[in-house]
């Protein structure tokens, strides 16, 4: 099997393969599959509604591409988490040719197969939310870049805008911002500011970003006014800075553990590369990636809002560097290499033992917990050993290195996908979509009582009202609420979540 057919293989598995196999996670995933469900069934392709109020969370891209696969595939899982999987496989490939061009196949089979097989790409790759597809242009954008600054072609140039555009109506001013600083930044080093003022008000360039980007944006000013300003631009953007935004904070040294879990199993040359840094500064095409990286974590550290998916955005050219690393070094399948991997592991093995240990703060938690001992319980614990087991005698077996670490890719990434994602799912997840689905077959209209979960909307296919219960109302609550109510009657309950009917 060539180099490239195996990291299809493993885009297969990791991307495609866990599609629809557990239901939306709350609150992102339900919160975008929500908004595209009623921008489909209200026929408004122009205005996000969630639960029938405007979202201004994000642009307009990603949810008329979920439109488009629900239209074609049906309102589930699949097609919902669809137009994230298809995107982070084209950034696959763009940092395969970019490598594969700028350095050379054995560089670009490494960096594409650590982005295929990192932990948090994993994650966000077959979310249905804007992350997969913002950093898709990303990448796009800063690779098309730096082909212009190279060969001096401004069809490279006019590529970059056209990818800041379509990344600016995926997620807004950060799709700018990112290939904006890194230019000037590289070009700051070079003492070649001319350049850049040349390059970012290329009238050819502006009238393309104009062309792409700005029609959505002037409609939807011109239906929403300031509304829009200030819920899109001030709230969501400038807030997030600026502020603490949903209780979403960290210290400055948040990301240094984020970076850490999320490149596993490639966390140890990655920190190889770390180690190297400084000699990246001498080669210009390795300068400019580290600029590109350093800015999005050195900003997103400062900001008052953190989470763990902003510093993705500067992970293309650690992918980069952790493939040029690993061509140019001895590094394989060793026990270096496997140690973060098997710590990991080693704490999944116990996380019963873990979850033991936990005080629940009220009774919701406590029956989630004796569910995740339960789904998380010996079967789980075998799967963990054999996995363990397996990545100890890969290190022992005489293969071909880049097999190898291939297979641990795909073996970490089913590992995850299919058994650690599902059992989270079971025991969180799914007693969510069985009482939306009962809901839907009784014809309930539900009231979500102190908790938000909009993956119940999807399932439900129906709005739920914001205000107090009162007799005779459907709600849905956690374990902890129940007390709240003098008479009711338990419709549906599992894991601490209960579908209720008032009755006094």
């Amino acid at each position: 099997m060539n180099l490239k057919m195996l990291l299809i293989a493993i885009a297969l598995l990791n991307f495609f393969l866990p599609l629809g196999f557990v239901p939306l996670f709350d609150l992102d995933e339900g919160a975008f599959s929500e908004a595209t469900r009623e921008m489909l069934t209200n026929s408004n392709y122009l205005t996000t509604y969630l639960n029938g109020h405007l979202r201004f969370d994000k642009p307009i891209l990603i949810y008329w591409l979920q439109a488009l696969s629900v239209k074609i595939l049906g309102l589930n899982e699949f097609a919902l988490r669809l137009p994230s999987a298809l995107a982070a496989s084209l950034w696959a490939f763009a940092i395969w040719h970019f490598a594969k061009r700028y350095f050379n196949e054995k560089v670009a089979f490494y960096a594409t197969l650590s982005m295929l097989g990192a932990l948090q790409v994993n994650l966000i790759a077959k979310a249905a939310i804007a992350d997969a597809l913002l950093n898709l242009f990303i990448a796009l954008s800063l690779f098309a870049v730096w082909s212009y600054l190279e060969s001096g072609r401004l069809r490279w140039l006019y590529m970059a805008f056209a990818a800041i555009a379509f990344g600016f109506l995926t997620k807004g001013p950060v799709a700018v911002l990112v290939p904006l600083a890194t230019t000037f930044l590289y070009l700051l080093s070079k003492r070649d500011l001319k350049s850049f003022f040349k390059t970012i008000f290329n009238p050819i360039g502006i009238v393309i970003f104009i062309a792409f980007a700005m029609p959505w944006y002037i409609l939807e000013y011109l239906d929403q006014g300031e509304k829009f300003i200030n819920g899109f631009f001030l709230k969501h953007n400038l807030e997030r800075f600026g502020s603490t935004f949903e209780s979403h904070k960290g210290s400055f040294f948040y990301y240094i553990p984020v970076l850490l879990i999320g490149f596993l199993p490639f966390t140890t040359p990655l920190l190889k590369a770390f180690y190297r840094i400084k000699s990246f500064l001498t080669e210009p095409l390795m300068r400019y990636l580290l600029l590109w990286f350093l800015f999005v974590f050195l900003f997103f550290s400062f900001s008052g809002t953190k989470l763990p998916h902003y510093v993705i955005y500067g992970y293309t050219p650690l992918f980069l560097f952790i493939g040029w690393i690993m061509a140019n070094s001895k590094i394989g399948v060793t026990w270096g290499f496997l140690l973060p991997s098997l710590l990991l592991l080693g704490i999944l093995l116990f996380f019963p033992l873990i979850l033991e240990q936990i005080p629940p703060k009220n009774g919701y938690y406590e029956a989630l917990f004796a569910a995740g001992k339960e789904i998380f319980g010996v079967k789980f614990q075998i799967i963990t050993a054999a996995l363990i087991i397996a990545f100890i005698l890969l290190q022992l077996l005489p293969l071909n290195q880049e097999f190898k670490v291939a297979i641990i890719a795909a073996l970490f990434g089913l590992y995850i996908n299919l058994v650690v994602i599902r059992n989270y799912a079971l025991v969180v997840q799914q007693p969510i979509k069985e009482a939306a689905l009962y809901a839907k077959r009784h014809n309930l209209q539900v009231i979500l009582y102190h908790f938000t979960k909009p993956s119940f909307l999807v399932y439900a296919e129906e709005l739920s009202p914001k205000r107090e219960p009162k007799v005779g109302d459907y709600i849905l609550t956690q374990k902890h609420n129940l007390a709240k109510f003098k008479k009711y009657s338990v419709q549906y309950s599992k894991n601490g979540l209960y579908l209720i009917r008032i009755e006094k």
